[in-house]
């Protein structure tokens, strides 16, 4: 078959175990998923609600247009509906910009230690792919800057990053923005926006009236806890919404996750609540990392990447035998490093007594 040239070698995207597979691999009763940063305390109430009191006709398309929750969005944002393009989750409409920008010839800048369906997308379309090195876990902005030339078509910013939770300071994020061409698209993917506490972090919602070519990337998958319903959402100028719109796929969201991330939307008392749970499980990894001289990443999201001073691989198989899943830095770029997303009180308090115990077996501790 006549399969593209850029997909020799190439792998799916690999998630983090499931629950039940762990449970069935070592016969446990109970799985801890610390691993793909899902909000620990599942969605609002409001939309527990919902689905056990509501029923959708499945026999029919959803709204392909999303007009409802269309207009919960921009008005909960202040924007235009116009400005608004909503995916199967961030992933959908990042393979929508590679496909709409990105062909062999053209070339795209990213972070080297960043979200992977960047240069997966961008090496499905054959554009050169650019990874430019974190430094400290954050963006080398100024290198990234440098690497753009008149064939750079999108440049991708993660902010806050993932894996390794650094949000950029307004300052810098706009310094870097000055010096990009208005013919290149500038990505900034906000998956973890929501959980930002940095004093530094100013709101990015006033920076695509200043940079029409900047295209904000946004999700319900984490803080609002909808993972299972794949809604993500690119705020952006009408006009680059326009040339998106056609190569997104008819009815990319369901009534179902429609309906509900509206509802979602509409809670943000639990958002609130949800973020300063956060930052107090935050502090318990924090404290450990200190305790025991683990180099980490400063986060300013749900997760946190820290070194175990051991093969992160190992680490994690072992944590997985006592019923607890994180991801392994091994799989995400940095060897020796561990994932872990900030669970309940008691969920990071079990697996810190268990990571400790981990760590002593293979003699990282005394």
């Amino acid at each position: 078959m006549k399969w593209k040239q850029q997909l020799d070698g190439m792998q799916a995207y690999k998630p983090g175990k499931p629950i039940e597979e762990v449970q069935r691999e070592y016969g446990l009763k109970e799985v801890i998923k610390l691993a793909s940063n899902e909000n620990p305390f599942g969605c609002s109430p409001k939309v527990t609600a919902y689905l056990q009191n509501n029923a959708v006709n499945h026999a029919l398309y959803p709204d392909g247009y999303a007009q409802n929750l269309r207009t919960a969005v921009a008005n909960h944002l202040g924007v235009q509906e116009t400005q608004l393009l909503f995916g199967n989750g961030s992933d959908d409409i990042i393979a929508i910009i590679t496909r709409a920008l990105l062909y062999p010839g053209v070339n795209t800048i990213m972070a080297d230690l960043s979200f992977s369906q960047y240069w997966h997308n961008a090496e499905i379309e054959g554009a050169e792919i650019r990874k430019i090195a974190c430094v400290e876990g954050a963006h080398d902005l100024d290198a990234m800057a440098a690497a753009i030339d008149d064939r750079t078509a999108v440049v991708w910013v993660c902010s806050p990053n993932n894996p390794t939770g650094v949000v950029i300071p307004d300052t810098a994020l706009r310094a870097f923005l000055a010096k990009v061409p208005n013919d290149v698209l500038v990505v900034l993917d906000e998956a973890y926006i929501e959980y930002v506490t940095h004093p530094e972090h100013k709101d990015t919602l006033p920076i695509i009236d200043q940079y029409p070519n900047v295209l904000l990337l946004r999700t319900f998958s984490k803080a609002y806890g909808l993972a299972s319903f794949r809604v993500g959402y690119a705020i952006g100028q009408p006009t680059v919404i326009e040339k998106l719109d056609p190569v997104r796929g008819p009815f990319n969201n369901t009534s179902l996750s429609q309906a509900v991330a509206a509802i979602a939307l509409s809670d943000q008392e639990y958002i609130e609540a949800c973020r300063e749970a956060n930052e107090n499980g935050k502090k318990q990894y924090v404290e450990f990392c200190e305790k025991h001289n683990l180099k980490y990443f400063p986060s300013d999201t749900n997760f946190i990447f820290f070194d175990t001073k051991a093969d992160s691989d190992v680490i994690f198989q072992e944590l997985m035998k006592k019923g607890f899943i994180v991801r392994s830095g091994n799989a995400l770029g940095l060897p020796g490093f561990i994932r872990v997303t900030i669970g309940t009180e008691a969920q990071n308090a079990a697996l810190l007594v268990q990571l400790d115990n981990v760590l002593k077996e293979q003699g990282v501790f005394a």
